[in-house]
């Protein structure tokens, strides 16, 4: 599969990363690592950014909490858990800080 340095990177990280996420949450993970708003991190923070943004509006109750009027870092505190048991079911090499300021930049 042909791509640039960054999309190769990417790719690799990926698989270190989460090796058991399933291959349609990777390719999304994937694709968003590559977008423009990203592109001046490293591919490793590009990454686990967008894994985080990805499990956080896949995969929990975050877009639940804003729509019952949470604001947003009530959201994030909330479902750190949630989080965090999605990437220990996929294997994934770190978990989320709940302390760190590890979000700041992801969606």
């Amino acid at each position: 599969m042909a791509g640039t340095q960054r999309q190769k990177e990417i790719a690799k990280g990926l698989t270190l990363l989460i090796p058991l996420a399933p291959w349609a949450d990777a390719e999304a993970i994937r694709e968003a690592a590559g977008q423009k708003h990203l592109k001046a991190l490293p591919p490793s923070v590009a990454l686990w950014l967008a894994t985080i943004a990805h499990i956080r509006h896949q995969h929990t109750s975050y877009d639940a909490l804003l729509a019952d009027g949470y604001d947003r870092d009530s959201a994030r505190f909330f479902v750190v858990d949630e989080i965090n048991e999605v990437l220990t079911r996929w294997r994934a090499s770190r978990l989320l800080d709940p302390d760190g300021d590890e979000e700041a930049i992801g969606g």
